[in-house]
């Protein structure tokens, strides 16, 4: 018996709409893009830019985000059952002999946004900024970069809370009596909380990075503040990734996890950021860097 550890098993769907499910994990990602949108905007007014800008601006993140964390998911952990199932990859919809999505589609259940990797997160922001960036030249790649990663970083609190709810991306046994027993698993044994240590942390990463844009000049330096983050975030994951159990049973006797051989190259990408030359830092430019 755990006298220290906590029981968790709550349910994963916060109120249902008809034949669709609204998830905690979904609200989440809901808090996370409006907490999101609201810290951007406070940036751009005290910048000076364009409301209309920051509204195409969410709409790529959103998008970019979504999809690039599907895909991520998709071909870094688990393209052997998703080469099967392509229908999977972007609809929101799991196989399920048993199931009947919308009272007339047999073989199929609705999952809402389930199967999300924050790898591949990351690139589809990047990508989607620089196309964002070619359409709307207001400024430089770099400038955008350096502002819409503390709202990146905030999110990644709630995404992970939303993991959280959902029992997934689990830690490693505890092998004692802390920890958290994932019952909806069918587990009476305690893990270490992997998804709320990562939220704990992200938490400081925001703030750091916060405070870096408006207490101190390396904002006017493009690109130091998105290395900043690039650092941070990523040696957060990697040491957090000790903990966890190996999304891929494959992979437990890895050197190191899938999670932390992808978090080495973005972390070596930051340092490059943070301390690379500079000839001019005249954020006003709109050429990119």
């Amino acid at each position: 018996m755990h006298l220290l550890s906590i029981n968790w098993n709550p349910s994963e769907v916060l109120l249902n709409i008809g034949p669709i499910e609204i998830r905690y994990y979904s609200l989440m990602f809901i808090i996370a893009f409006s907490l999101g949108y609201y810290i951007t905007k406070k940036i751009y007014d005290n910048e000076g830019i364009e409301i209309k800008y920051l509204d195409s601006l969410f709409m790529y993140a959103v998008i970019a985000t979504l999809l690039g964390a599907r895909l991520g998911e998709v071909f870094f952990y688990n393209w052997p059952y998703y080469q099967n199932h392509l229908i999977e990859i972007l609809l929101p919809i799991k196989a399920d002999a048993n199931a009947t999505l919308f009272g007339f589609i047999e073989g199929y259940k609705f999952t809402g946004f389930a199967g999300l990797a924050s790898h591949g997160a990351a690139i589809g922001i990047i990508v989607a900024m620089y196309l964002y960036r070619r359409k709307y030249p207001y400024k430089s790649l770099l400038w955008i970069l350096d502002r819409i990663v503390i709202a990146v970083a905030i999110g990644g609190v709630f995404v992970r809370i939303g993991n959280f709810f959902n029992s997934e991306i689990l830690g490693k046994a505890t092998n004692s009596d802390f920890g958290v027993i994932f019952q909806a698993k069918g587990e009476d044994f305690p893990r270490h909380p992997a998804q709320l240590y990562e939220a704990f942390c992200y938490v400081f990463v925001f703030a750091i990075l916060y405070y870096t844009y408006w207490k101190t000049n390396k904002k006017d330096k493009q690109g130091y503040i998105f290395g900043l983050f690039l650092v941070l975030l990523w040696t957060v994951r990697f040491f957090v990734e000790f903990v966890k159990k190996a999304q891929i049973e494959a992979r437990e006797e890895w050197l190191l996890l899938t999670g932390q051989w992808l978090s080495i190259p973005f972390i070596i990408a930051g340092f490059y950021f943070m301390f690379r030359e500079t000839k001019n830092t005249d954020t006003n430019k709109s050429t990119a860097s």
